[in-house]
């Protein structure tokens, strides 16, 4: 499982939820990118640092960009349908996805936010799995 591997970036190398996130998927993914392109994510954490969308979701809808997007996300026929998922799930869960609105539900001060980086890699599973489910049935017709 993908929270599986936060643990060691979110604690021991002291990642924010965004970073973890996407460092943890591109290992469990095997995505391919590079430790120089995780700064890419880090101004996110904390709900780009101000409260706004949650750091963790922004990373999961990242992963699926990088896993789904072949060139051009207006040339993907899958983008929109995966972030609309992504983002329903998330406001099912905690009725938001702002960080401001998020954090009073899940942080403690001494795991941070990792229930709320634990949910957001469920999340981005169960969203993986329901797509790939959908394509492997419609192959099999």
């Amino acid at each position: 499982m993908l929270k599986d591997v936060i643990i060691k970036y979110y604690f021991e190398q002291n990642y924010n939820c965004a970073e973890t996130i996407l460092r943890a998927g591109n290992d469990y993914y095997n995505l391919g990118l590079h430790d120089y392109d995780m700064k890419l994510v880090g101004a996110f954490g904390g709900g780009i640092q101000c409260g706004n969308t949650c750091g963790a979701i922004l990373s999961a809808a990242s992963l699926l960009s990088m896993k789904y997007i072949e060139s051009k996300a207006h040339e993907s026929a899958d983008i929109k349908s995966l972030g609309m998922s992504l983002i329903r799930k998330f406001n099912s869960k905690y009725g938001s996805t702002l960080c401001k609105d998020i954090k009073p539900q899940s942080f403690k001060p001494e795991y941070r936010c990792q229930l709320t980086v634990e949910t957001a890699c469920d999340i981005l599973e169960e969203v993986i799995n329901e797509f790939e489910a959908g394509k492997n049935r419609i192959l099999d017709k």
